[in-house]
């Protein structure tokens, strides 16, 4: 499953090869409350087809109407970008469903080839992430190497937005709860990769939208070599499979590598990487385990959610200690023995 933001633009890309006019609307600038945050797109085509968000649903009726009633044209003159901006007063923020008296600023692009959109398209699909600079006078767009998280900024004369490669995880372990996180991941835009060279567990383990490699899983990582977009999660409890694929995640720019297991476990896993494979410490701290944030999770789908979870948390910016991590709610929930 793509991301949105590659989804918007692949659209977008089909129906200008199809001949058809449309229009990009990205979210240049928000202030106060608002559905969607600043760098979210959305396109629409001139038979009023949509693709994206940019609001709760009445800004997009809204635009909808304008292309439908005077083509897209009447959205953008001139074929350069215009900028728009709702619920600046508080009757426009309710009638376009903004809460809180919200204010959304966005730029309608209409798309040509100086818009440059195979390219990036391109760069997504290369998981590279781009600086897409948009002149808001003459319509003419430059794309160089940026930040795939970088903020939007807006003047004048340029709309700056960034954009690049969807989120990506990668499990090692076909079963029952790789099932449950690969469905889960790919709700919320990852794209999903498992791995796993053990036929016996593999053979009958598939889901759509989702690619399964029997590559050992260290050669898998050194292959894909995990990118700053990339979570990498254990689930096989062999150190033989486990081991060698968490030392070379750790050794990547992942922003996540984590392993499932009980405290016991995971301390054993910290003593043999560190004693065996001489990781450092700053390596170790690393590492997420037992991975996931702690709900009192008992089933496979459970902990699931507690895992994925976390991996967002971590991709958003929200590190430890702010969600507790399931090593420190065992350790603050269990019973003393006896």
């Amino acid at each position: 499953m793509e991301d949105l933001d590659t989804l918007v633009l692949r659209t977008a890309q089909q129906w200008v090869h199809s001949g058809t006019a449309v229009v990009l609307v990205t979210v240049a600038r928000t202030w106060g409350s608002s559905p969607r945050p600043p760098g979210s797109l959305m396109a629409i085509n001139a038979r009023g087809e949509t693709v994206g968000s940019v609001s709760g649903g009445c800004i997009e009726d809204d635009l909808i109407h304008r292309i439908r009633e005077g083509g897209v044209q009447a959205a953008c003159a001139s074929d350069v970008p215009v900028v728009l901006r709702y619920g600046i007063s508080a009757d426009e923020a309710h009638r376009f469903g903004l809460p809180c008296g919200g204010t959304v600023e966005l730029v309608l692009e209409p798309l040509q080839a100086r818009s440059r959109l195979d390219e990036l398209v391109q760069a997504c699909l290369e998981r590279r992430s781009i600086e897409r600079v948009l002149d808001l006078q003459t319509g003419d767009v430059s794309l160089r190497p940026g930040r795939r998280d970088g903020v939007p900024s807006i003047d004048e004369r340029l709309l700056v937005t960034h954009l690049g490669p969807q989120a990506r995880l990668i499990v090692i372990g076909a079963g029952d709860l790789s099932r449950y996180l690969c469905e889960m991941a790919l709700s919320v835009g990852f794209e999903a990769i498992v791995c796993d060279p053990r036929e016996e567990h593999r053979a009958s383990w598939s889901l759509p939208g989702v690619t399964v490699c029997h590559d050992m899983p260290d050669d898998l990582v050194q292959r894909l070599k995990p990118d700053a977009r990339t979570a990498v999660i254990a689930l096989t409890h062999d150190p033989k499979l486990d081991d060698l694929a968490l030392i070379d995640a750790l050794a990547s720019d992942a922003f996540y590598v984590g392993a499932i297991g009980s405290r016991r476990n995971s301390e054993h896993r910290r003593e043999r990487l560190r004693e065996h494979f001489a990781l450092s410490e700053a390596a170790l701290q690393k590492l997420h385990g037992p991975a996931g944030l702690y709900i009192g999770s008992k089933t496979p789908a459970e902990i699931a959610l507690s895992i994925m979870a976390e991996i967002v948390a971590v991709k958003n910016g929200i590190e430890r200690p702010a969600p507790m991590p399931v090593v420190v709610g065992k350790a603050t929930h269990e019973l003393p023995a006896g």
